[in-house]
């Protein structure tokens, strides 16, 4: 158990963070699921959308920390050659 102010404080921070990445991750999550659903469905004009909107979403989880650099790369660069290969 955090005793002096600092640990209080800092106690507090992280909880009010944890809030906020968790919201942003599951956002994060929605937004690749739906890309999926729609390769999966076949669909290369729906697939395109969400990939376009999957990516300022995945990229701002890098920014904010939630998600290293090249881990949102590499889901970005799979996300994006199985678009393509939509026929």
């Amino acid at each position: 158990m955090a005793n002096s102010p600092q640990a209080k404080k800092r106690a507090r921070q992280n909880e009010r963070r944890l809030e906020v990445n968790k919201a942003r991750r599951s956002r994060i999550r929605t937004s690749l699921r739906k890309v999926e659903e729609a390769i999966a469905s076949g669909d290369k004009e729906a697939a395109t959308a969400a990939l376009r909107a999957a990516q300022p979403e995945l990229m701002r989880g890098v920014t904010k920390g939630v998600y290293h650099k090249n881990t949102a790369s590499r889901k970005m660069s799979r996300l994006a050659a199985r678009v393509k290969a939509i026929a």
